[in-house]
This record gives C-alpha cells, structure tokens and sequence, in this order.
C-alpha cells in the first residue's frame, strides 16, 4: 500500500505522540517520590497532552476544511453550471 506524505506524515507524528505518552508515563512510575506528587505530575501531563492534542485537532480540522473548499473550487471550475 502506498502512503502519499501527509499520510506519511501524520503517521509517524501519531507514532512519536504515542511513544512520548508512553515513555513519559514508564518515567513516571518509576520516578522516586511520593505517590502525591507523582500522581500531580500525572495529571498535569495528562492536561498538557489534552491541550495539545486538541489545539493538533483543532489545526488538522482546518487543515481538512481548507483541502475540501480546494476541492469543491476545483470542481466548480471543470464542472460550470
């Protein structure tokens, strides 16, 4: 099966996100220190990857939208009414 780049790109992006979620976690873990603050660390990384993973949403959504108008634009000028 052939990936052009953006699906190229997106997957390997996909892969490092979860490489990163899981490296931090298994850091996490085993990190010497008391079950408070490792369970604060734990929650605030897990806010910053909502957050960064909605800001990559909301970029993605209108990356998609920008590529749809092109398309619908593309096809009114083949297609006049």
């Amino acid at each position: 099966m052939e990936y052009d780049n953006e699906a190229q790109l997106v997957n390997f992006l996909s892969g490092l996100l979860l490489g990163t979620v899981v490296g931090a976690a298994v850091a996490f873990l085993s990190a010497p220190q008391s079950g408070r603050r490792t369970r604060r660390r734990l929650r605030k990384a897990a806010i910053d990857i909502r957050d960064s993973a909605s800001d990559r949403w909301e970029e993605l959504s209108d990356e998609v939208k920008h590529k749809v108008d092109e398309a619908i634009e593309g096809a009114r000028g083949r297609f006049p009414v």
